[in-house]
């Protein structure tokens, strides 16, 4: 069996847990004897270092282009285009198996993404303008267009279609101009531009490609395998690593939510990573409970290497906060607990590794609150350097708001570092050896934190018990239930 699976990032260009659990769910899925193709915007490499997987970057790959109609198209007998074998070029509204035979006829020189893992349309936007209003190119046509190139349901605004049913292959004022698209180095004028544009990349890999089945994680590749599935016909995997309303609370960006909505609608089966994220799915966007299965996330056991051990002992207590600095995983609350820890037992030192939009926020309330010499702000952490990060602490807290799962306690864990992690996670369904807390009650994080620190047998007895959890948490497991998942779908299909 083979999977098409599709992603945005993979190891070692990773920057969060999506990385880390496409890497264990490959490399798993590997040693069951299930060959997968990974395709991602870009990579570096042909194959990962260890070559458990063959990964397929969405650059320079060809592409057909369609457009708005133009006032030619609209013409019942068109020129011919000198760029199509035998003069010929492919009818209006053509369907998008018929777009695909002209594909191979079309000459596409190079399509590079200056998509990231966790992007926003702001962030997207903001980035773009720091490289220079010079390499945009032509936008994909602004808000909702990419439902309507890629045959999605129309978005009007909300979560869900006004008609859900209607979801034509083709928009019908669409026209198709085949000719070559050069693409220096520019990117689209917006994110759902981008989108747009690696979905067709990877369409066009998708029908050089022999499987059985497609896997899409997170909702910029929902569009994508859409697209495949009406292509090819083989069943749809989405697998759902956070949902636009952990990310973003209240701020829910409506386009993103819809596209979320219409992969998970159009998949054979969705794949959640907890039952918190299930039943978030079941609630927000009205997906049966029959057509979800839930795989639990597991840890990288090999990604913690030597490095952490040996690390010298230091005087003061060490408390960690180690993610993206933003709204769903609770920055906020960890700096109001380290306040009234601060209280208590003021030689405690606090470290916020990791960066994000709330950054600059938590620096300017630690500097309100006078804590600037016992927080530091390492920033960033990669490689080895994380483990060395759990392993000089003393304490791991996870204060997320909505955590979909949650990977970060589990290295921590590889690490010999006692945890406190959130009820809202999903890693809190498998991890029974760690302080839980609401995320919100920043004075039962204090109390706990403290009795962490001040009783080391506490701290002991956490350790030991941990390495019981994590001998029942194998990315093993995880693969044998995508098997079942991929081979029922097969079957059905």
């Amino acid at each position: 069996m083979r999977v098409l699976m599709l992603g945005w990032e993979f190891p070692p260009d990773k920057s969060g847990g999506l990385g880390t659990a496409c890497y264990g769910i490959t490399q798993a899925l590997l040693r069951k004897g299930t060959d997968v193709l990974f395709i991602m915007p870009q990579t570096r490499l042909t194959e990962h270092p260890e070559s458990h997987v063959r990964l397929r970057s969405a650059s320079g790959t060809l592409i057909p282009v369609v457009s708005r109609s133009e006032p030619e198209a609209g013409r019942a007998m068109a020129a011919p285009d000198s760029h199509s074998q035998n003069g010929t070029r492919p009818r209006q509204n053509c369907s998008i198996a018929e777009l695909q035979q002209f594909a191979a006829r079309m000459v596409v020189r190079g399509i590079r993404s200056s998509l990231r893992p966790y992007d926003s349309a702001v962030r997207y936007e903001q980035r773009l303008g720091q490289r220079g209003a010079n390499r945009r190119t032509k936008s994909a046509g602004g808000k909702g267009e990419i439902f309507r190139r890629l045959g999605l349901p129309q978005f009007d605004g909300s979560i869900q279609p006004a008609d859900a049913a209607a979801s034509p292959s083709q928009p019908q004022d669409a026209a198709v101009r085949w000719k070559p698209v050069e693409i220096h180095g520019g990117y689209g004028q917006d994110l759902m531009s981008e989108v747009y544009r690696y979905s067709l990349a990877a369409a066009q890999i998708a029908r050089e490609e022999d499987f059985d089945v497609i896997h899409v994680h997170d909702w910029m590749t929902y569009p994508a395998g859409i697209l495949i599935k009406q292509i090819t016909g083989k069943p749809l995997i989405t697998h759902i690593h956070a949902l636009e309303h952990d990310r973003s609370g209240e701020n829910v960006n409506p386009e993103i939510a819809h596209i979320e909505w219409a992969g998970m609608t159009a998949a054979d089966r969705v794949v959640a990573v907890s039952y918190y994220t299930k039943s978030k799915v079941m609630r927000l966007y009205q997906i049966p409970d029959e057509k979800i299965e839930v795989v639990h996330n597991a840890v990288n056991r090999n990604e913690s290497q030597l490095g952490w051990r040996g690390i010298p002992p230091h005087r003061e207590k060490r408390v960690l906060f180690m993610g993206r600095i933003t709204y769903q995983k609770g920055p906020d609350y960890f700096v109001e607990a380290a306040r009234l820890v601060h209280e208590r037992m003021p030689d405690v030192h606090f470290v916020m590794a990791g960066s994000g939009d709330m950054f600059y926020r938590m620096v300017r309330r630690i500097a309100q609150l006078g804590m600037g010499t016992a927080f530091h702000f390492p920033g960033f952490q990669s490689g080895v350097n994380v483990e060395r990060m759990y392993a000089s602490c003393d304490l791991y807290v996870m204060p997320s708001v909505s955590e979909p799962f949650g990977i970060a306690p589990l290295e921590a864990m590889i690490c010999d570092t006692p945890v406190i992690l959130s009820r809202q996670s999903g890693v809190a369904e498998v991890v029974r050896n760690a302080l839980k807390v609401d995320f919100w009650d920043v004075q039962e994080m204090a109390n706990k934190i403290c009795a962490v620190l001040a009783y080391p047998k506490l701290a002991e007895a956490m350790v030991k018990n941990s390495r019981e959890d994590l001998r029942r948490i194998r990315w093993s497991e995880a693969a044998d239930r995508l098997n079942a998942i991929y081979r029922d779908c097969i079957r059905r299909s």
